[in-house]
């Protein structure tokens, strides 16, 4: 089983024509190994979800952030916004470790698997803020070089909420399932926003369609 993971993450991320190093396809492979253990006890993703299944729309889908990653010139420090179970800041942690990765997520269970997740692991480039974004807004202000989240996947909703942690040379990353999200994204009542970068792919083994839009304060 570990071996046919092993195979299955490798041909996903050629076929996404992304460089994944043996050692990050090693910390994600325990990453797997942990999620589904803990799933039995708590709720981090959707229950039953086979091992295949989550390697594709967890994994893979939060890979395809790292060639947005690796353009910058600037060091990197990713804020991912409400991550759940890590994905997709704690995914791209453990195939990036030298670059720097701050986890906000608010639910107590959820924070405890990620720390556990990171000891396990030994990622130091790592840290959790079991908190909400908003009492820290002031604070971070120009504190991360991309912000990006999952979990608030409307532009509406997310541009607003991390608006006050930007400066102009933040990139935020929006992770879309569909284009039509975008529209209206530069003329946001949070903004002027520019959209900088846009990137089409389809995950490798559904086909499921994806749009990752890169947005900075205009």
């Amino acid at each position: 089983m570990a071996g046919d993971n092993r195979a299955l993450l490798t041909e996903g991320v050629k076929r996404l024509g992304i460089d994944l190093e043996t050692g990050g396809c090693d910390r994600l492979l325990v990453y797997l190994a942990e999620l589904l253990k803990w799933n039995r006890r708590i709720n981090l993703i959707a229950r039953d979800t086979p091992a295949e299944e989550a390697i594709e729309i967890h994994f893979l889908d939060s890979l395809t952030l790292l060639p947005l990653l690796r353009q910058a010139e600037e060091p990197i420090h990713l804020l991912d916004v409400g991550t759940g179970a890590g994905f997709p800041g704690l995914v791209l942690a453990c195939a990036l470790p030298e670059a720097r990765f701050t986890l906000m997520e608010p639910r107590q269970k959820r924070a405890g698997f990620l720390r556990h997740l990171i000891r396990t692991l030994g990622l130091t480039n790592t840290e959790v803020v079991a908190d909400r974004i908003e009492p820290h807004a002031a604070a971070w202000c120009g504190r991360f070089s991309h912000i990006t989240s999952r979990a608030v996947a409307e532009p509406g909703t997310f541009l607003p909420l991390v608006k006050p942690l930007t400066t102009p040379a933040t990139r935020v990353i929006l992770m879309l399932a569909r284009a039509e999200a975008m529209v209206g994204v530069e003329q946001h009542a949070s903004g002027p926003w520019r959209i900088v970068e846009t990137v089409r792919l389809s995950l490798p083994f559904s086909g499921a369609p994806r749009l990752l839009a890169v947005a900075c304060p205009g």
